[in-house]
């Protein structure tokens, strides 16, 4: 394989202290704002790092007057940026994540078995759906469920 995961993802915000926040308090996400990161034609322009993982990172842009950032449809229908999916570092870290999404109203918690993955949606400060996925330690090798199944590690009761 000649990758590793991902990046960066480029997003677009309308609040760039808000998205900040939520990364920083979530995901223990370290932020870098470098002076004169944007272009000096782009007047207006803010560019910060989120920086989610060893090489993964979020460029998000806060645009002045640029409507784009409020932007949401359904799935399917938002562009060619769906949505995007980091790696938990551990099943403790999934569960840390968790907790704090659905502390903050960002996620209903809803864990999806898809076999070797565990996954969980959430909703960013700006409506961006998003995924955090981990191993799955309850996996059966060969076995992929659709989604939608619910993980009995924790919906014992599904």
């Amino acid at each position: 394989m000649l990758t590793r995961g991902f990046n960066h993802v480029a997003v677009l915000t309308a609040d760039a202290e808000r998205f900040h926040a939520f990364y920083r308090e979530v995901f223990d996400a370290t932020v870098v704002e470098p002076r004169d990161a944007a272009p000096p034609e782009a007047a207006g322009v803010r560019l910060s790092f989120v920086v989610v993982g060893e090489h993964a990172e979020f460029n998000v842009f806060e645009i002045e007057g640029n409507p784009e950032a409020a932007r949401q449809v359904p799935m399917f229908g938002r562009g060619r940026l769906d949505h995007l999916a980091l790696q938990a570092d551990s099943l403790r870290s999934f569960e840390t994540i968790r907790d704090r999404l659905v502390a903050r109203g960002a996620s209903d918690g809803f864990v999806t078995d898809f076999g070797p993955v565990l996954s969980l949606f959430y909703r960013d400060p700006d409506g961006l759906e998003s995924e955090v996925c981990v191993e799955n330690p309850d996996a059966v090798p060969g076995v992929f469920h659709p989604p939608g199944t619910p993980a009995p590690r924790y919906h014992p009761d599904v």
